[in-house]
């Protein structure tokens, strides 16, 4: 029988697997933070923005699979592995995921995901993550790109509201 945070973790990554960024959203803390190596760290609506932005931009062409979910008290732990075309160079990625995080009122206040960026950017940049990818100068460009993805999305987003 599953905790109740093992089960918000389930229902967030069933939810991603669904392609449907309502429920994943909804698994979240209003003071919810999230970070990792692409993106860095983000804050409330931009966390939620940005798995809307990756949902939008995967076209229905994004497949999750999520393993080994555990949540003993307030910190929840999973591996998680997406498998998609990286929408700026058309190039497929698989990437495996550590998940941690951290519960508050009974939803994800703190969810960090780890993985191998210059693995990542081998994939999806082809040579020049493979040449530039494991240089600390290009890694901090990614994020700076992501983040810049990130905030186009919710200017055409907020714009139509």
């Amino acid at each position: 029988m599953r905790n109740l945070h093992e089960q918000i973790i389930e229902e967030f990554y069933s939810g991603f697997a669904d392609a449907n960024s309502t429920t994943m959203n909804s698994c979240y803390h209003k003071e919810a933070t999230f970070e990792d190596p692409v993106f860095g760290l983000l804050e409330g609506d931009d966390v939620r923005d940005m798995w809307e932005m990756l949902i939008e931009k995967s076209q229905g062409q994004l497949k999750i699979c999520f393993s080994n979910v555990a949540a003993p008290g307030t910190k929840g732990f999973a591996e998680w592995k997406a498998s998609y075309i990286f929408s700026s160079t058309n190039r497929p990625v698989v990437n495996v995921v550590q998940a941690t995080f951290e519960f508050k009122d009974g939803l994800i206040v703190s969810h960090k995901d780890a993985f191998d960026l210059y693995e990542w950017s081998k994939q999806a940049l082809g040579l020049k993550g493979k040449l530039f990818g494991w240089t600390s100068f290009f890694q901090k460009k990614i994020q700076q790109k992501a983040v810049q993805s990130l905030r186009h999305f919710q200017s055409q987003k907020y714009k139509n509201l």
